[in-house]
């Protein structure tokens, strides 16, 4: 009696494939790749429509504080990293020397400013004497006049008194006292034209003194001009002692203390301003599609590699090696291709974060989208939400045909 062997147990799971056909496996891994699939995605995405760079930086007008004049530190109101405000007093040179040339640029003005008064007392003197010296030329140009007109008088007078001698009519004695009356009307006569002659010099002369005396008010009101022009530059030196911050920001590289004696232009400290941008400098050869005012998405390491919106503001008209301390000279020697890079500056369009301290020199990752073309998110989970379904479809098809065999 023949007996049919039995039938081996059926094992969970081999209907489908075994454990690899198994929902327990399947559905992580579908969604694992699914996953993969989506940044993968993603990833060809940017690639195509983005340009981006590690060799960026952090950016910022640093402000170097130095004072203008020489002298002993008397305050520092700042300490290092501190945030100041626009106008903030920063250091307190002492201004002792500085207001003590104030006070003594202040008392030569005030004598020049007397002496000022005196020469210009003397030149209305001068005025009055020059008034004087004409009146008296006029007098004696009067007098002159009337002298003239007397000895004209007298001399007709002895012309007709000779005649009538001549005929017997007047005695000897009335032709006497006629040429006598004569000779003292030209004498007269004589000394009016000499007393007007002195007038008219004594008139030049008081002219003359009077132009040198306005003269010398000019050169007086030219030495207190002067002197008031040393007064607002000893003020100006004095109002230099105290410094101020020019900008808002925070101050860096702090070198000064209380009591140190500091030369006119030696650098304090530095301000670093909360404004800042990124320096991105980008290969020539990803400069094709890049333009003005194109998005940017600026990854700060110094926050764990957070993104912040930014656009490109402006392309440098050069390399970065063309503008080094030693460009390179490629006209002599042998040439070899180095790809260039340009640097780009990029404006942050939203505000960093106000409890981190973002400065110059920190290292970022900027994206920029170059092309208008752009695959949104959701379109993206779809793509690969579908392409998962079909690998997963094609997955379990393969795996039923064989264990179907």
């Amino acid at each position: 009696m023949n007996e049919k062997p039995a039938a081996a147990a059926p094992v969970p799971g081999a209907s489908r494939g075994g454990i690899v056909g198994s929902p327990w496996f399947l559905w992580p891994a579908a969604i694992a790749l699914a996953v993969l699939v989506y940044f993968g995605l993603g990833y060809l995405v940017d690639v195509f429509t983005h340009e981006s760079t590690d060799d960026a930086f952090i950016a910022a007008h640093v402000v170097s504080i130095a004072p203008k004049i020489s002298g002993s530190v008397a305050a520092v109101h700042v300490l290092d990293n501190q945030l100041v405000q626009s106008n903030e007093l920063l250091v307190v040179i002492d201004p002792s020397d500085y207001a003590m040339t104030v006070a003594q640029k202040e008392a030569a003005a005030a004598a020049q400013e007397a002496s000022y008064k005196t020469m210009l007392a003397g030149w209305e003197l001068m005025q009055a004497k020059v008034t004087t010296a004409e009146a008296a030329a006029r007098k004696a140009a009067a007098d002159a006049d009337a002298s003239e007109a007397t000895s004209r008088k007298t001399q007709a007078d002895f012309e007709r008194a000779r005649d009538l001698l001549e005929q017997k009519t007047v005695s000897p004695q009335e032709f006497d006292n006629t040429r006598a009356a004569n000779t003292k009307a030209q004498a007269d006569l004589k000394s009016a034209r000499e007393n007007t002659a002195e007038a008219g010099s004594r008139v030049d002369e008081a002219n003359r003194t009077l132009a040198a005396a306005w003269a010398q008010v000019g050169a007086v009101m030219a030495q207190w001009r002067e002197s008031q022009t040393n007064i607002a530059a000893a003020r100006l030196n004095l109002s230099y002692a105290r410094i101020s911050a020019p900008a808002g920001g925070r101050v860096t590289r702090k070198a000064v203390e209380t009591g140190d004696y500091v030369q006119a232009g030696q650098q304090l400290f530095s301000i670093v301003p909360v404004a800042v941008w990124v320096t991105a400098n980008f290969k020539e050869s990803q400069l094709e599609n890049m333009r003005t005012n194109q998005s940017v998405l600026v990854a700060i390491d110094a926050l764990g590699g957070k993104s912040f919106r930014a656009h490109v503001d402006s392309i440098q008209a050069g390399s970065g090696a063309a503008f080094s301390l030693l460009p390179p000279e490629n006209a002599t020697g042998n040439f070899v291709k180095v790809v260039q890079r340009v640097p780009v500056k990029i404006v942050f369009d939203e505000p960093l974060p106000a409890g981190h301290v973002i400065g110059p020199g920190l290292s970022v990752t900027p994206s920029v989208q170059v092309s208008e073309f752009a695959v949104p998110a959701w379109l993206v989970a779809l793509v690969a939400v579908v392409m998962v379904g079909v690998a997963v479809s094609i997955f379990r098809l393969v795996a039923g045909r064989k264990a179907g065999e």
